[in-house]
């Protein structure tokens, strides 16, 4: 059978866009020679809706679209399609809504699949929203038995976090005699998931002796970045076809027999076009056109640039070196210089006046006090000040450069460097943020080299470095990498080799800023579990580890 797979990027709630998007794909996939099609997680609303669900009409539009669809389908081929959207549970008990799909063929009521598993965990809250389905039960078409399941559906134990589920959906469809399987899904990227992904596909197609067909999202929505790469896995477990990953594409698979797909690109360049398309869909599908940020000559808010020149384009981002006191000549060099290189304007505005008339107003007030963080942070809420005057100005999207050691330490300044509407690195540990940079350098010196060698500065007060005030950056996200990610309790960081005093000093500093993280802007998340809408955590309370 001849398989076509829509791998498109759909815009949560554009209704009569995504529609676009899917009957664009269809017509091609039919012209192609496709004798069924596939679609990617709930196609017509966009993946995850959210409480938009709740919206009064949200899902009556969702249904409207899918018979506006299926009308087309019906007057353009006999080949049919299978599209995901959010059906009602109309059997008045459990949850409201399904997710669900729809095997849409002319001259005939669509058949519905709702999906099983529904996770609730990490970013995903399906179990919020939707009623499970009940059964699994091949389709018959084409003299063949075709099983439908929708992403999780498909993933085993030991890939997930744990045994969540007491069903086997693929394992029931394959004992009653599915000749292939097709998989709609929406699985956000993460650094290193598309490898683990791909084992996880290969493992099930070897355990139920059939045939894969895996139709995966793309594009940015809010926080998540979907990475695409979907694929075609043979019964004995062989990679058979492969689409791109971060970019729309279509293809017809006749047989999943000699082996077509893309060379796999390394982890590094994976992220950074992970990076690239969340930033450039939030602006799209946000209608943002431009964008500002700081350059301070650091190696965030210069990695940050790069990632918004490549996702905009050099014509729409502006930079701004704002110097202040303490600010050495060869950060404001290196600003310039990477400016120059990427083709940005860079204003420079100094701060050191507004934070001598600050620092004289509050002089009576501060009297007989040392000089401390207050000091310090005034400088950064005064080029928090500046950016968002340019901001609003331009009509531009701030961007802040911050990036995850930071955050989770709070070695970052609210209302200051935390100011702006998306935070692009705030999931990157300032390890990765080298080797990223490192990679980006890896042809031709984009960034600066001196803004690589040289240690980590705030540059906030004289000789300032970051390890002042933190331990060194190996030691750190180590550290945080086993209590943020893998969620591990302070012994047992301890027993794999950290210092205990170091443990739980980091440990501490994370608990005590969940209020800055709070209110931090959105970002982009690329790592296992990055702060935002996978963690949850009070701020009034006293638990302590």
């Amino acid at each position: 059978m001849n398989v076509g797979i829509a791998q498109i990027n759909t815009t949560v709630g554009d209704f009569s866009g995504n529609a676009a998007l899917i009957l664009a794909a269809y017509r091609k996939l039919v012209a192609d020679g496709a004798e069924l099609i596939i679609t990617p997680e709930l196609s017509i609303p966009g993946y995850p809706p959210q409480d938009l669900i709740f919206a009064g009409e949200f899902v009556d539009r969702n249904l409207a679209t899918l018979r506006e669809i299926q009308a087309q389908v019906a007057s353009i081929s006999e080949v049919p399609l299978l599209v995901g959207f959010i059906d009602r549970n109309d059997t008045g008990r459990g949850k409201p809504f399904h997710n669900a799909v729809a095997f849409l063929r002319k001259g005939r009521d669509p058949v519905i699949i709702h999906k099983r598993l529904l996770p609730t965990y990490d970013v995903f809250d399906e179990g919020r929203y939707f009623e499970p389905g009940t059964f699994s039960e091949p389709i018959l078409f084409g003299g063949k038995k075709i099983g439908v399941t929708i992403c999780e559906d498909l993933w085993t134990p030991e890939y997930l976090p744990g045994p969540l589920y007491r069903i086997d959906p693929p394992g029931e469809l394959a004992a009653k005699g599915a000749d292939l399987l097709l998989n709609l899904s929406a699985s956000p990227f993460q650094y290193g998931k598309p490898a683990k992904r791909l084992h996880m596909l290969q493992s099930q197609a070897q355990r139920l002796r059939v045939p894969i067909y895996y139709c995966n999202s793309v594009g940015g929505n809010d926080q998540l970045v979907f990475d695409g790469h979907s694929l075609v896995i043979s019964a004995d477990g062989t990679r058979s076809h492969e689409l791109k990953g971060f970019a729309e594409e279509t293809a017809v698979i006749r047989e999943p027999t000699a082996p077509i797909f893309p060379v796999h690109s390394d982890d590094l360049r994976e992220l950074y076009q992970a990076l690239v398309l969340g930033l450039r869909d939030y602006f799209r599908k946000c209608g943002f056109k431009s964008a500002v940020l700081g350059l301070s000559g650091g190696i965030d808010s210069a990695l940050t640039a790069v990632l918004a020149v490549k996702a905009l384009g050099k014509e729409n981002v502006i930079g701004a070196a704002m110097p202040g006191p303490y600010s050495s000549e060869g950060s404001v060099r290196d600003a310039h210089l990477l400016a120059n290189t990427l083709g940005i304007q860079c204003l420079e505005l100094p701060i050191k006046d507004s934070f001598e008339v600050m620092r004289s107003g509050l002089k009576h007030v501060f009297e007989g006090r040392p000089e401390d963080a207050t000091e310090e942070n005034l400088q950064a809420r005064l080029r928090g000040v500046t950016m968002m005057a340019l901001s609003n100005k331009f009509g531009s999207l701030l961007l802040t450069t911050g990036n995850k050691s930071e955050l989770a330490v709070g070695y970052c300044t609210l209302y200051g460097d935390m100011c702006g509407g998306l935070a692009v690195i705030s999931d990157l540990p300032k390890t990765l943020v080298y080797a990223l940079s490192r990679w980006i350098n890896r042809d031709s010196e984009i960034i600066p080299a001196s803004t690589i060698e040289k240690p980590p500065s705030a540059e906030l007060r004289p000789n300032q470095t970051d390890q002042d005030s933190l331990p060194p950056y190996d030691e750190l996200d180590a550290v945080l990498a086993l209590y943020v990610e893998e969620n591990l309790p302070v012994r047992e960081i301890v027993a794999r080799g950290h210092d205990e005093a170091l443990v739980r000093r980091i440990t501490s500093l994370v608990d005590r800023n969940e209020y800055k993280r709070e209110q931090a802007a959105p970002g982009l998340k690329v790592t296992g579990r990055a702060f935002g809408m996978g963690r949850r955590l009070p701020l009034a309370q006293r638990y302590t580890p």
